[in-house]
């Protein structure tokens, strides 16, 4: 099976998420020492969903009354 190339970010992000735990997409560019950037991280996020490396979900926070918030988490293909 060929595998599409990956980005730099791409790599960054399976990098931080190869722990097996789940992360928010903002979490990641605070660990990331400036390599992701607010502005890119999600539209790489769901090209990676698109490729099948990461999955994603909803969680909402009953005390939060804002948006729910979108996890990622690596798949065996990431």
């Amino acid at each position: 099976m060929d595998f599409p190339r990956l980005s730099a970010k791409e790599y960054q992000i399976l990098d931080l998420l190869r722990s097996g735990i789940e992360r928010y997409g903002l979490e990641m560019v605070k660990q990331s020492d400036g390599a992701l950037k607010r502005g890119t991280i999600y539209v790489t996020l769901n090209r990676m969903v698109d490729k099948g490396y990461v999955t994603s979900r909803h969680e909402k926070d009953p005390k939060d009354p804002g948006m729910p918030r979108r996890l990622y988490m690596v798949t065996g293909d990431g």
